[in-house]
């Protein structure tokens, strides 16, 4: 999901929108979580998004093709490719990062590095699990392209698994998609739900995907940002929390459901029939995953992006999420405070932000990654995959009864 090149070795994207779904990055905008009523703590940007942190810029591609039973290497095809880039096109430095996994049964490539120089180079990239290796050595390649790869690069590039509604062994995620979701990036609003690397997402069993949020915070007298991006595949339908409080009963249907005939080992029942209500099918257990990425303008030297970033998973526990024995939970934070290891100097001049102001940047990672979540519910759609697989988006009227019911 993110990348790290050697130091002095920089990636810039340039401009361009080439989708497999041509539609434009910033479309018009579906509802969000606070147009549904759900009552959230803090102070958004003027976006709620990620992009509030000055710089940052967000691309996707996304794949959708065929439909009806899954035909390994044909279809049907729901999936593809989230890039972002911590300093925009325009960047060249690298920036200050850290990473953190909840549970680890998931993938982060780059991340041995990342630990070791604390610093991240290029775009962030995020996709499906079995399209890690060609999004990553697209991922060089593209910088090869453009002159900007050294002697060697380690890309970062994160995944959660979109089997369930995907052909994933069909391998449908080439090069090109990379490419594009890389020269996508723009700032501004960033489309939600499934799109880009979220596209065959579930989340708690509704159609999950990408999803953002920030906060915008006062600290001694200066404004910081704090923006988050969740690539959101995890949890049961009984886990799901809205405001802290269980809302998986009252919003138990409609459940994920087959309208064709069940596959072989099928997760869940056919569809019922009109008026009734889905059975419960198979038990299952959680193995989903969640990605998540935190950007801040605040100057917070990587020891800081460690403290920072564990605080990511307890947004996701205020949504119901246990980060399962079969969860892959990786988050990266990162500052976009200057670094520069560019001329003759052997030291650069940093500011670091004072370990006892800290603790409002913790609480606006909470707050944006929890909101974050549910802008990807919320944008998500109603969604048909392989095998004719259903899955229902969250429903918006049910979750505002749900909420006026609460809040009484």
């Amino acid at each position: 999901m993110h990348r790290v090149l050697r130091s002095a070795c920089h990636l810039s994207a340039s401009a361009g929108l080439l989708l497999s779904a041509p539609v434009p990055l910033a479309a018009a905008q579906p509802p969000r979580a606070r147009d549904l009523g759900i009552p959230l703590q803090g102070q958004p940007g003027p976006l709620n998004a990620i992009t509030d942190v000055a710089g940052v810029e967000v691309g996707h591609t996304t794949i959708l093709r065929g439909s009806g039973p899954r035909m390994v290497g044909q279809g049907p095809v729901r999936t593809g490719v989230t890039a972002i880039l911590p300093r925009g096109r325009a960047g060249t430095d690298e920036v200050f990062a850290a990473w953190f996994t909840l549970n680890g049964n998931g993938e982060m490539t780059g991340t041995t590095w990342l630990e070791e120089s604390g610093q991240l180079g290029g775009p962030v990239m995020i996709t499906n699990t079995h399209s890690v290796g060609v999004v990553q050595s697209a991922t060089v390649e593209w910088a090869v392209k453009r002159g900007k790869a050294c002697a060697w690069s380690l890309p970062v590039v994160a995944e959660t698994w979109d089997g369930s509604l995907n052909d994933i062994n069909g391998f449908h995620v080439t090069r090109e998609h990379a490419w594009q979701a890389i020269d996508a990036a723009r700032g501004g609003p960033v489309t939600e739900g499934a799109v880009g690397g979220g596209t065959g997402m579930m989340c708690h069993e509704f159609k999950g995907g990408i999803g953002t949020a920030s906060r915008r915070l006062p600290i001694a007298g200066t404004e910081y940002t704090v923006g988050v991006l969740v690539q959101c595949n995890y949890g049961l339908r009984r886990q799901f929390r809205i405001g802290g409080i269980p809302a998986g009963e009252a919003l138990a249907q409609p459940m994920p459901c087959y309208r064709g005939a069940l596959p072989a080992n099928p997760e869940y029942a056919a569809c019922p029939a009109p008026g009734e209500e889905a059975s419960p099918g198979p038990d299952r257990e959680e193995k989903g995953s969640i990605i998540i990425v935190v950007a801040t303008d605040a100057p917070l030297l990587p020891h800081q992006l460690k403290r920072l970033v564990k605080r990511a998973a307890l947004g996701v526990g205020r949504m119901g999420g246990i980060a399962s024995n079969g969860s892959g939970d990786i988050f990266l934070a990162f500052s976009t405070q200057p670094v520069n290891e560019e001329g003759p100097a052997a030291t650069w001049p940093v500011t670091m932000f004072l370990n006892n102001r800290i603790s409002p940047l913790f609480e606006a990672t909470v707050q944006a990654t929890e909101e974050a979540i549910l802008n990807a519910l919320v944008a998500a759609r109603d969604m048909v995959g392989a095998d004719d697989l259903f899955v229902p988006a969250l429903p918006h009227e049910a979750v505002r009864a749900f909420v006026q019911r609460t809040r009484r």
